[in-house]
């Protein structure tokens, strides 16, 4: 994929979407940034080594994450994407059945690609 293209945006949010689903850690390690700065929804900030050990460790298990309201703003060098996600699954052992907004930040790395580097999660009320 073109780094540079007029839309990978679109495309790369489908791909974190199926390795957040199947924990595919290798995918999520290289669609996620080093200097990843998220914000979950409890307002603790999580590292890229943190949501990757999330996923290896099977404590985050998703059954299902179904996105709408998906607003994406393509810049030159970065993108900001607006999206509501309903997750189903558990965190550990815990059920989950939530309905949560998620900000994402793209920007093209020094590796000439295109990754998250920033994020935050919110619930969103009933």
């Amino acid at each position: 994929m073109n780094p540079h293209s007029a839309s990978p945006i679109a495309e790369l949010e489908e791909r974190l979407r199926q390795a957040m689903l199947t924990s595919d850690v290798a995918e999520l390690d290289a669609l996620i940034a080093p200097e990843l700065l998220f914000t979950n929804y409890l307002g603790q900030r999580i590292t890229k080594q943190q949501d990757l050990e999330m996923h290896r460790s099977q404590v985050l298990k998703l059954t299902a994450l179904t996105p709408s309201d998906q607003h994406i703003q393509q810049h030159d060098r970065f993108a900001v994407v607006s999206v509501q996600m309903h997750l189903l699954g558990s965190y550990d052992g815990t059920p989950i059945d939530q309905h949560m907004r998620f900000t994402r930040v793209w920007a093209i790395s020094s590796a000439d690609v295109w990754q998250i580097v920033a994020g935050h999660a919110s619930v969103v009320a009933a």
